[in-house]
């Protein structure tokens, strides 16, 4: 049995969990197979699989198979591409159910993207990536601009992934910053990942995370639009993040720490307060 795939101790979904034992490694292969897929990119081929999870083509095709079976994947037997399927589409809609911390968020970010101009979003840790969970759109801005639902980005390249990490405990952290470090490029999440920005630069916007309750990832060549982002952390579960995204020339270092950081921290202690109450 080929066993070149470790699975990081990252995979599961709360941060705080104790790991017990070793993890199942043909149970973690299938789950990154499932997570490869985007909004972007709904049919995938084995090939693309195999690059995506960092699992070799042999056992993508095993795992495939199962997964059909299962009604997780559905096939396109002509072109010999997947996507997901309604087994697959039904857990998301579960993890998604949280009514009341969306109904929490998704008011407050819609007020705060017309108010302050700028696009926002709720995001969550998935391994050593962030997935946008909710976005609402400010009308000033194209809507081309913004991150959509399901989009990824680098835990330690976003901002958004620096006010997650900021919300860990320092073994953790460090743990998840050494193996992103050690993970390869996506091309598939470079769009908004930044994988241009260095572990030191990660640990930096940390500190400033837990000095001020926000971090600023500014637009680079490239890369035009300038990140700020909040953690948002709920007792008991995992940690969330909100952020904003506006153009670079629009949104540079000055208003992002005086405007938009601290508004968002404010914004991120009403929807804690919001979701202790209910």
């Amino acid at each position: 049995m080929d066993r070149s795939y470790s699975p990081d101790a990252s995979a599961t979904s709360n941060p705080g969990a104790v790991n017990h034992g070793p993890i199942v490694t043909p149970f973690a292969r299938a789950l990154a197979i499932l997570s490869a897929f985007t909004p972007v990119d709904r049919w995938l081929c084995n090939s693309d699989l195999s690059e995506r999870a960092g699992i070799p083509a042999s056992t993508v095709t095993r795992l495939t198979r199962t997964l059909l079976a299962l009604g997780y994947l559905c096939c396109d037997s002509g072109k010999r591409r997947f996507r997901l399927g309604p087994s697959a589409l039904a857990l998301g809609y579960r993890a998604a159910a949280d009514i009341e911390i969306h109904e929490a968020a998704h008011q407050r970010m819609h007020l705060f993207a017309e108010r302050h101009r700028v696009h926002v979003h709720l995001c969550a840790r998935n391994r050593l990536e962030v997935v946008v969970i909710d976005s609402c759109c400010t009308s000033t801005i194209p809507a081309s601009l913004q991150p959509a639902i399901g989009t990824r980005l680098g835990l330690a390249s976003s901002a958004a992934g620096w006010a997650l990490l900021a919300s860990l405990p320092d073994a953790e952290r460090d743990y998840l910053l050494r193996s992103a470090a050690l993970q390869p490029s996506r091309k598939w999440s470079e769009k908004w990942g930044h994988t241009g920005r260095r572990t030191s630069e990660a640990i930096g916007q940390i500190g400033q995370v837990r000095e001020d309750g926000f971090c600023v990832a500014l637009g680079q060549t490239g890369q035009p639009m300038t990140m700020v982002a909040a953690p948002v952390q709920l007792p008991g579960e995992a940690p969330l993040a909100v952020s904003c995204m506006g153009p670079s020339m629009l949104v540079g270092r000055a208003r992002s720490e005086r405007e938009l950081g601290p508004a968002l921290v404010r914004m991120a202690q009403e929807i804690q307060h919001s979701r202790a109450l209910s």
